[in-house]
Parts: structure tokens; sequence; C-alpha cells
């Protein structure tokens, strides 16, 4: 027979072994439960013959019940740890990309996590009977908590990315709002990332390099679109129109809304619009 004595004071963490248990797809097992004067016993008593079965499913539903009922409080207490600086709202926003990440590869940060969690839990059982949830999640999940740290690193930087971009999103509006214009209309022809600038009288405006008078406000690069965001900055035009020729909005698009607001006007299908959607029928369509 082979036993096991799970000790915790937690209520939660006993309703969710004892529920677990209940499910238990494992003949030839008993389980109770037992107030001691310290804590509170999940008692588990196996009478099969393979006990490898039983750590087995012991250390899935331990596991599980790790990812399930303390990840969350164990990402909180990393983040107090090792980055006490951020506020509670902005540890609260980390925590969120911390999920956000986790989600994006799901299975893959699951099945990292389970392993790491599953390898610790057998390998304690196959020696102990008895098991101090508290004091084995603290001390004896290393590797659980490298791969929560790497997660919470990620959504750090993440973060500190994000808010930088919308301190200089937040200058470049303080910027605009402070000049004057130095012409009327700017018209943005867009299509796989690649711009014509065209002026009110439809000519093309010259974004070369050597033509610049650069005008960042920071040192964020908004890739191949960097130049065209120099112009405008050097323009400040009172309107902006953009032809979608793709009909799609990028970051790049969503970001011009966000620095311009109310000066800018999306267009999919007007006369400049059709132009150079005929025109991109005659020429590689990776190209205006």
């Amino acid at each position: 027979m082979k036993s096991l004595c799970i000790k915790t004071n937690n209520s939660d963490l006993i309703e969710y072994l004892l529920n677990e248990l209940k499910h238990l797809e494992l003949e030839h097992i008993c389980f109770s439960t037992q107030k001691f004067k310290h804590f509170k016993n999940v008692i588990i008593h196996y009478k099969g013959d393979n006990n490898y079965i039983f750590l087995d499913k012991m250390s899935s539903i331990l596991s599980l019940l790790v990812i399930d009922e303390l990840e969350e409080e164990f990402i909180n207490k990393l983040l107090i740890q090792n980055y006490f600086y951020f506020d509670i709202n902005e540890r609260r926003d980390i925590l969120d990309i911390c999920f956000d990440i986790m989600a994006e590869d799901f299975s893959d940060n699951f099945d990292k996590k389970f392993k790491a969690l599953y390898n610790s839990f057998y390998n304690f059982l196959l020696e102990n009977k008895k098991l101090y949830l508290k004091g084995f999640t603290n001390f004896r999940l290393k590797d659980y908590f490298n791969i929560l740290d790497n997660i919470v690193t990620k959504a750090v930087n993440s973060y500190i990315i994000e808010k930088e971009y919308l301190e200089f999103i937040s200058l470049l509006k303080l910027y605009i709002n402070s000049q004057n214009s130095n012409c009327e209309i700017v018209h943005i022809v867009y299509s796989n990332s690649n711009t014509i600038l065209l002026d009110e009288n439809k000519q093309i405006i010259d974004i070369s390099e050597d033509n610049l008078n650069a005008k960042y406000l920071g040192d964020i690069s908004f890739s191949s679109n960097d130049y065209t965001l120099n112009s405008l900055l050097t323009l400040l035009p009172k309107k902006i129109y953009i032809h979608l020729i793709d009909n799609y909005i990028d970051e790049f698009i969503n970001t011009l809304q966000t620095i311009f607001e109310n000066r800018i006007h999306i267009c999919t299908n007007c006369n400049i619009c059709n132009l150079y959607k005929n025109s991109n029928k005659e020429k590689n369509p990776n190209t205006i």
C-alpha cells in the first residue's frame, strides 16, 4: 500500500484536491481529511499494485493545482520582489501581459510549466509520504519559477516599450499642437507599407532622406515608414488624406491616426485610390 499525506491550511486547495480525487480514474484508492494541530491534511491511501501509476496521477493533480490555483499569486510575488518600483496599477497591467504571453502559445507554455512541476512532484513523492504544500511550492519548484520569471521579464519589457511608445506619441501630439501648419493638405497613397506623398495639387512630395528636415522627438523607430512620419512632422498639414490601396489599416496607419487625430481622413474609393489601384494591376502587386 502506498500512502500520501498532503498538508495545507488553504481551504480552496483542499477543495480542489478533494474534487480531483473524487473524479480520479484509479481503482483501489481512498482518501479523507483530518485536522491536526497546525495543518489540515488530505490523506490518500492506494491499495493497488502499481505505485508508479498512483504517483503519476498524484503528480499530475498537484501540477494542475499549482497552475490553476497558485500561478497568479506566484507571478504577483515575482513582480513585487523583482519589480517593486512599479505601483499596483502598473503591476496589474504587467500581470495581464503575462497571461497574454502565455495565451499566445498556450500549448507550448502549458507543456513547459506542467513538465517542470510534474518532475518536481514525482521525484519528491518517490521518496516521501508527507508533502507540506506551501513549503514545497516555495522551495522546490526552481525550474517552474524560472519559466515564470522569463515570462515576467518579457511582460515587463513589453510594458516598458509600450509605455515609452505612448510617451513618445504624447510628445508628438504636444509638438504638433504647438506648431503652425506649413500646408493645407497632404495625400498619402499607401500600400504594403510603401508610401507616396502628394501635395494638394496631387504632385509628388520627395521624401528621400536628403530632402528631409528631421523632426524626430524621440528615438523610437517606425520601421520603413520613418521618412513618411518625418515629412508629415515637417509639413504639419491641416488635413491628411490617407488613400488605402489595399483597403487595410496596419500598425503604421493606426499610429498616424493616434498622432494626428482629427487631421486624418481615411479613403479607399476616390479618384486617387482608383488611379493607383489601376496602376498596380500593371505593375508588381507588392509596389505602389
